[in-house]
């Protein structure tokens, strides 16, 4: 009878359990939709305004006597709005990623979070820096270049939607471009690759670059070498990272956590360093232990460091 009521007890703890994290992920999903609507309601007073400023590299390199057309009924609203609404969103990438590490950092250990966090911000200033790029540096470009092999007596007159969708593809490309080098460096930290093996592989990071390239930007050399050569340099530097701030793995020794008194390897470890550490550290091998020892052994790596983080 005890038994029965532990059971009923145990199974509505966990029904709340759940219940309250469904609540939490409703909670954040509303404030990440209101805060896009919030931005998105002060700036649609200036949706013609910030187009003219999305469309300024293109309208400066125009012959006289041109300008951009629309060929649609509804284009001249629904354009300036699909692009505040893109921007509402860009805008608020940054307070709509902490919602996210906020309802997932609860059930990350001490050690993901510290790696995590640092990936996070860098992610976002890199999207940004990759759509700053394009629109200083590859829009003008791109532009001169199109109006200049215009042939004789055909005047350039865009439609207003056709470039809309075109400076979305091109911010969106370089935007996932300058994420390369987050994940060049996560690469290494999952222990998947290590810099000296991605540095042999570099003729065909290369390749890669200007294939993406060329599937992610208009049918011309130009704009695809705009985005290949960014991405093969963003390569070097997620390398160049990579290299300083991580402890490259032995091909003996498959370290998955480490710390001052304790490490956790996997299976096939050399006998040799095992020999050599043993008065350091005690090393578990993972074919022995169950998800669940695994997670204790976690938690109590984590509450050692903190004691020792207080006592010092």
């Amino acid at each position: 009878m005890t038994d029965g009521v532990d059971r009923q007890e145990e199974a509505l703890s966990q029904e709340q359990t759940l219940m309250d994290h469904l609540i939490e992920l409703r909670d954040r999903l509303l404030h990440m939709v209101l805060a896009v609507l919030l931005v998105f309601l002060a700036l649609f007073a200036f949706s013609n305004k910030i187009f003219t400023l999305a469309a300024a590299p293109l309208l400066k390199l125009m012959p006289a006597g041109t300008s951009m057309i629309a060929t649609s009924v509804t284009a001249p609203f629904l354009v300036p709005f699909k692009l505040v609404m893109m921007l509402s969103v860009l805008l608020t990438i940054p307070y709509l990623l902490h919602q996210i590490w906020s309802f997932i950092a609860p059930g990350l250990y001490r050690h993901e979070k510290r790696l995590a966090a640092p990936l996070l911000i860098s992610s976002v200033i890199l999207f940004y820096c990759g759509i700053a790029f394009a629109y200083f540096v590859i829009f003008p470009l791109l532009f001169k270049f199109f109006i200049g092999v215009a042939p004789h007596g055909v005047a350039v007159m865009t439609d207003i939607g056709q470039y809309l969708d075109f400076i979305i593809t091109i911010f969106f490309a370089f935007g996932v471009a300058f994420e390369v080098p987050v994940a060049t460096f996560l690469l290494v930290a999952a222990g998947i690759t290590t810099p000296a093996k991605l540095a042999t592989k570099r003729p065909y990071i290369i390749i890669g670059a200007f294939f993406v390239g060329m599937i992610l930007t208009p049918p011309d050399v130009i704009s695809q070498s705009l985005l290949a050569i960014p991405i093969w340099l963003l390569f070097e530097s997620g390398l160049l990272a990579a290299r300083l701030f991580l402890k490259e793995k032995s091909d003996t020794d498959d370290v998955i956590m480490q710390t001052e008194e304790f490490e956790l390897i996997e299976e096939g470890a050399g006998s040799q360093h095992a020999d050599s550490q043993a008065d350091d550290r005690d090393k578990t091998d993972t074919d022995d232990i169950d998800d669940e020892t695994m997670e204790k052994m976690f938690d109590e790596a984590e509450q050692e460091e903190d004691n020792n983080n207080h006592k010092s």
